[in-house]
């Protein structure tokens, strides 16, 4: 398979969150910020990359009756890595996303794209997969995170761009996050139906 048509499919026509709406609840609560939003996509993306790439390498050796549960440990494992990691290096970063690392264990993205990619492809494709799906949910949380620390706070990235007095506290909040991911969600669809 092509390697640039891989990492498209999962960037922009099968994106996780725009398209097709998967991994709500990361998506949904750690995106009251950039920083939050990129941090979370980011640990999902190495996780996906590494899973989809062992689960490839192993689909032979993994009796079919048991193939959702040996996903489920191969992926608690490298998220058992990330988790260690970053409340190790990262301590205040791995205190603001708090449960949502251990819950990438269960993120729909992450289980659906190995069922579906990389049992059935060779390791190279999965790891493209997992890198362009990865790369799709990051870009999606962020500018989601984007959009409501900048409705909300007037802040990118941390950085003052208008008084905090003049943003709509409802951006910060959870409601604002259902706005927030509605608006961006049609705008893709409107964009997509330009391009087709």
């Amino acid at each position: 398979m092509n390697c640039i048509k891989i990492l498209k499919n999962g960037l922009i026509d099968e994106n996780p969150t725009f398209v097709l709406l998967l991994g709500m609840c990361p998506t949904l609560a750690t995106t009251s910020s950039a920083v939050n939003g990129m941090s979370m996509g980011l640990a999902t993306a190495f996780v996906l990359i590494c899973s989809n790439m062992a689960i490839s390498a192993l689909k032979h050796v993994i009796p079919g009756q048991v193939r959702i549960p040996a996903y489920v440990v191969v992926i608690a494992s490298f998220v058992t890595v990330l988790q260690m990691c970053m409340e190790a290096f990262l301590p205040g970063l791995y205190k603001s996303l708090g449960l949502f690392i251990p819950l990438i264990v269960v993120n729909c993205i992450v289980l659906g794209r190995a069922e579906s990619f990389a049992s059935k492809n060779g390791v190279l494709s999965s790891g493209f997969d997992g890198i362009g799906t990865g790369m799709g949910f990051t870009l999606a949380l962020t500018l989601l995170g984007l959009c409501r620390e900048l409705a909300g706070t007037g802040k990118m990235f941390g950085l003052t761009i208008f008084p905090e007095r003049y943003g709509a506290l409802i951006f910060v909040l959870a409601p604002g996050a259902f706005l927030a991911l509605g608006y961006l969600i049609a705008i893709t669809n409107r964009l997509m139906k330009k391009n087709s």
